[in-house]
């Protein structure tokens, strides 16, 4: 008599909790050693990574000594007033031209690639990168060390800024058909009301602190980075404190403006701007991000 078997079960797969589960395991198993390797290269760095990469920047950046801060950032205040001569240039040869407007705004953006990538510093592009130590260790002794970067720096770039618009108001080293343009740029800027210099200072603080972020995560695109960034900060009238201050220093040298007006109306609240967007908000917001991100892997 033949023995009797049971029916062999049917297999059965095990289903995954989510469809994307199944997809993730068949495609990775689907895949070489050195395609997982490629698809790991690929991957954008993680906010964490990003974090820490500009943390240690602005680690390096608060150790260096003042008077190597001083010549960097007087170096720099000098490259960004490019940012005022290449706009009025491309203004002067741009009456009448449809797009004119966009056009010459692309000189805005000469002061910072000179500055940034030369490596020099200026303020709200070093300067916030040191906010992350601060809010990663806030300790006195941080606190110290940020506040002398931000008024060694601070002190240096006004101080090129300030010699460079001088050199346009009382050398040849400019035409004289240059000046109309020169002259209408910087009135431009002093429209503006206290309160619209701190509000649009905001937005210029919170862009250039966007764009030290975006920079690590794609350092190969880092010119056009920059020019972008600071596109849309001279296309929106936005005000920094140092390409600003190159234009209102100007007006001061011809004698239309006087040095009290040039602080309380300018200079103090678009300060104040850059600093709340991108020291407070910006970098707040990102290392909270960050910090929330961490707080969940190591409860994993």
């Amino acid at each position: 008599m033949p023995e009797h078997h049971d029916p062999v079960p049917p297999f059965k797969l095990r289903q995954p909790a989510h469809p994307e589960e199944a997809d993730d395991s068949i495609a990775d198993h689907a895949l070489t050693e050195d395609e997982r390797e490629q698809v790991e290269e690929t991957q954008p760095p993680r906010a964490l990574v990003l974090h820490e990469s500009i943390r240690r920047q602005g680690e390096e950046e608060l150790a260096r000594p003042s008077m190597a801060l001083a010549w960097s950032a007087l170096a720099a205040g000098l490259s960004m007033g490019f940012s005022l001569l290449a706009r009025a240039l491309l203004r002067s040869h741009l009456d009448d031209v449809p797009g004119g407007f966009l056009i010459e705004n692309l000189g805005y953006t000469l002061g910072f690639v000179i500055v940034i990538l030369g490596r020099q510093q200026l303020f709200t592009e070093n300067t916030m990168t040191a906010v992350l130590p601060l809010l990663s260790s806030p300790r006195l002794a941080v606190l110290g060390r940020l506040l002398r970067l931000w008024l060694v720096v601070l002190a240096g770039n006004l101080l090129g800024v300030a010699i460079f618009a001088g050199l346009l108001a009382h050398t040849g080293m400019v035409d004289a058909g240059l000046r109309p343009s020169l002259q209408a740029i910087c009135e431009e800027v002093m429209k503006n009301t206290p309160g619209q210099m701190f509000g649009k200072g905001i937005f210029s603080g919170w862009l250039i602190a966007t764009m030290i972020w975006m920079v690590p995560a794609a350092p190969r695109l880092k010119l056009p980075i920059i020019v972008m960034m600071t596109y849309l900060i001279a296309i929106g009238g936005f005000t920094h404190v140092v390409v600003g201050s190159c234009e209102v220093l100007y007006l001061v040298w011809q004698g239309q403006l006087d040095l009290s007006s040039y602080a309380l109306e300018f200079a103090l609240p678009t300060l104040a701007g850059n600093v709340v967007g991108g020291s407070f908000i910006f970098a707040l917001i990102s290392h909270v991000q960050v910090r929330s991100e961490h707080g969940r892997e190591g409860d994993g």
